[in-house]
């Protein structure tokens, strides 16, 4: 599919953004500018618009009105700072002590001692990690919905307990940023040490507060988590919504295996926020946004991405559509396309258009043949044999990796696989298409699982 100049042209690009990483983000992005009028250029736009996407997490205290400021890039979350009369309120604490020491000092003398009070949006462990740093000697009251301290830890499916979307494991040269963040777990590994129990929770649908002079509503929102509150400074016109807005098309489907996150709850949070007519907006992820004008139009363009990706999914099913018909033509309405705030970063239309229809209609796709499908080996065993062997699978998939076949030579090399789980050749083909796969994708998510599960399938092999 490459020809020799347009692979010189794409490693040509790598040594320009390698070099230039570490300096002012217009760099990057003249340099994502000029590689577009290349083939390479068309071929892996994905991938150097996420790069363009890290400006979003560059490190920065900003002041978003008087007496509320945002540090941005410091952590995986946003730590936000309202100061009152006698002291301050945090809100969110960052991951872990390491980056909430970090934000502190980032702070200086903006924050005023003591700390009155932190508010967690939702029980994440990147938006808790840091509380006791905060905290300190202050003895605070840490506030947030009961369910949080109801709620155990989120199930994930399988070992790796979803690190490998954050690319936890991957190597500075293959990793560019984790989506709604500029990495997660990659410097400091995961901790709970820096977690502090809330002290006092509400239930219900809101709380109204008033802490060092300053009025506060917590709002239960629930959306990317069910316990999720959203912050609402009356007096200032600032609304933290904590994860339900961010500037990625919304998670609403992890790969790392939990269950759907409702979006008719999400779109109904989202409604109660456009209601209060908000001047500022905090995300616990990327950068804040001034004027009631832009606020309104990215919470509305956010419902509006969510409830036509639902409506389209259901109105499809209905049709009697299957998941991988469903797919092949739900997608962001036209003018929602180019949406800043709507761009998958992070979540997938696809992925949500799946567990939509799994949530409203079950495993099931109607296919009777589905209902009892052979097992994974015997079907393969069948497929190989009918191929002329092993070899020739994987001689077909080996050839489909030139013509840019990439996701039909992973899927050869899962057939040999499935027979023979230790086969060399086999996993060093779909380590490359994986590889090819994951240097495409202009999602995070994807691209980290991608290029993960490619370098565990290089792990202990011979050297070719």
């Amino acid at each position: 599919m490459l020809g020799g100049q347009t692979r010189y042209a794409g490693r040509l690009m790598e040594r320009l953004i390698c070099h230039t990483r570490a300096n002012a983000a217009p760099v990057a992005v003249l340099v994502l500018v000029a590689s577009y009028g290349t083939a390479a250029g068309q071929e892996f736009a994905g991938r150097e618009k996420l790069r363009a996407h890290s400006s979003e997490f560059r490190k920065e205290v900003v002041r978003v009105t008087d007496g509320v400021y945002v540090a941005v890039g410091y952590s995986a979350s946003n730590v936000a700072l309202i100061q009152g009369d006698s002291g301050s309120i945090v809100v969110d604490t960052a991951s872990n002590p390491r980056e909430a020491g970090e934000v502190r000092a980032a702070f200086g003398n903006l924050l005023d001692a003591p700390v009155r009070a932190i508010i967690y949006t939702h029980g994440h462990p990147d938006h808790t990690g840091g509380a006791a740093v905060f905290a300190g000697n202050d003895n605070p009251e840490i506030h947030s919905h009961q369910l949080l301290v109801d709620s155990g830890p989120d199930f994930v499916r399988g070992v790796r307990g979803g690190g490998d979307q954050f690319g936890m494991t991957l190597p500075d040269s293959l990793f560019i940023n984790a989506g709604i963040q500029m990495q997660y777990g990659r410097v400091t590994p995961p901790t709970r040490e820096g977690y502090l129990r809330p002290t006092r929770t509400f239930s219900g649908d809101q709380f109204c507060l008033t802490i060092s002079g300053v009025r506060l509503q917590l709002l239960h929102a629930p959306g990317e988590t069910k316990e999720n509150v959203a912050v609402w400074l009356p007096d200032r016109r600032v609304l933290m919504p904590g994860d339900d807005f961010y500037r990625a098309f919304p998670n609403l489907s992890p790969i790392r295996g939990t269950r759907l996150r409702p979006p008719e709850v999400w779109i109904a949070s989202l409604e109660k926020m456009i209601d209060l007519g908000a001047e500022y907006l905090v995300p616990g992820h990327t950068r804040p946004i001034g004027d009631a004008d832009t606020v309104c139009a990215a919470l509305t363009a956010y419902r509006d991405g969510i409830k036509s990706v639902l409506r389209q999914t259901i109105d499809g099913t209905g049709r009697g559509e299957r998941p991988d018909e469903l797919v092949l033509h739900v997608k962001l309405p036209p003018h929602l396309v180019d949406n800043p705030y709507l761009q998958e970063y992070y979540g997938s239309v696809a992925w949500s258009v799946r567990a939509i229809y799994s949530d409203y209609v079950g495993w099931f796709d109607g296919n009777a043949t589905n209902m009892f499908p052979l097992p994974e080996k015997d079907r393969a065993t069948r497929l190989i044999s009918m191929s002329g062997g092993a070899n020739q699978v994987l001689s077909r998939a080996r050839a489909a990796l030139p013509t840019g076949e990439f996701q039909w030579a992973a899927e050869l090399a899962d057939y040999v696989l499935a027979v023979d789980n230790e086969n060399v050749g086999a996993k060093r083909i779909k380590a490359q298409a994986l590889t090819e796969l994951g240097e495409r994708q202009v999602n995070a998510t994807a691209r980290n699982d991608y290029l993960s599960a490619a370098q565990y399938l290089m792990q202990d092999l011979p050297e070719q």
